[in-house]
């Protein structure tokens, strides 16, 4: 079926052009009446704005594209539905692309939206740089809880070094001196400053560091799972582990159940995000609660504000705060 166009609509109504689309939106002078019989001819006759050439008049193609590593982990998914929740009543769609943890079809993605014209982008992926698409074409961007080396990029994080320093602290306050850490392989920001605040707990304590106690995986519960398993076997000696994301802590305590260690008799645990599955473990787990709702809210609202024309600096990143959420894995 045809699309009817702006101009069918004002000789249908007996108006202008240029009064149907003042109409349309909702912006200069015209009456109430020409309002009424303008607004109705369009539902009668199924009018519906042509987008794209809409775009090319604007540059503007109300639409945003977010990168997200994992759309199965619930960290991301809920950062990413809280995008939605205030992109779309603010007028832009949302493209959201899983990159399963690829780089190259990270990249692939990149210029997929960047040939769909997006006003901006919204980063959640793991990788430390911004590909050579995204910085050429100078799009506002917008990264969660990770620091590019590209200045262009603003910045939304939660406080993860002192979600570092409350877990590494949980489990000093519990009693233990021997407390492992397993952590991401990567060194990007996040998980640097989660291992820093960890070593500036054991530090003010008077726990000796020693870095045999760090593990570094990918993430995931299969890959905690038998880094925790490997130790056990060693005899390698520990009373305390804090795994760096949730998964990696429900891997650790499927390793410490099997091998008959008891959580927290003889071992005890926190993990970080604070996802829902860490309250029905058994025994649940002590977490890091990251607001993942404001963080994908704030980081959603400084990007249309930077496509709308305004500045934001890179030396202020926006951080919200983290709470330790005490569960049984670290019971006295």
């Amino acid at each position: 079926m045809r699309q009817i166009t702006i101009k069918e609509i004002a000789r249908i109504t007996g108006v202008s052009s240029a009064t149907v689309s003042r109409v349309l939106n909702n912006n200069g002078r015209f009456s109430e009446e020409t309002r009424k019989k303008v607004l109705k001819a369009i539902e009668q006759y199924g009018y519906r704005p042509n987008v794209v050439a809409k775009s090319l008049r604007t540059n503007r193609s109300k639409t945003i594209g977010v990168i997200v590593p994992d759309i199965t982990n619930e960290f991301f998914a809920s950062i990413v539905l809280a995008i939605e929740n205030y992109c779309v009543p603010n007028g832009y769609s949302v493209f959201v692309c899983n990159t399963s943890e690829d780089l190259e079809q990270e990249k692939k993605y990149v210029k997929d939206l960047e040939a769909k014209g997006v006003d901006g982008l919204i980063y959640l992926s793991g990788n430390s740089g911004l590909p050579d698409a995204v910085i050429n074409r100078k799009l506002p961007i917008v990264c969660i809880d990770r620091k590019p080396d590209d200045p262009q990029a603003v910045i939304v994080e939660s406080d993860n070094y002192k979600g570092g320093y409350l877990a590494a602290e949980e489990l000093l306050n519990a009693g233990c001196r021997k407390i492992v850490l397993i952590r991401d392989y990567r060194d990007v920001s996040t998980m640097h400053q989660r291992h820093l605040g960890y070593r500036q707990a054991l530090k003010d304590w008077g726990v000796e560091l020693d870095e045999s106690y760090v593990v570094r995986i990918p993430i995931d519960v299969e890959a905690s799972r038998n880094a925790v398993s490997a130790l056990v076997r060693q005899g390698f000696p520990f009373d305390g582990i804090f795994a760096a994301t949730d998964w990696l802590a429900v891997g650790a305590l499927m390793a410490l159940r099997e091998h008959g260690i008891r959580v927290p008799e003889e071992v005890k645990l926190v993990g970080y995000d604070n996802i829902s599955l860490t309250q029905f473990t058994s025994p649940p787990i002590t977490t890091i609660h990251q607001n993942k709702w404001e963080l994908g809210r704030a980081a959603a609202e400084v990007l249309l504000d930077m496509i709308h024309g305004a500045r934001f600096g890179r030396t202020s990143p926006i951080t919200m705060d983290v709470q330790l959420i005490r569960r049984e894995s670290t019971r006295r």
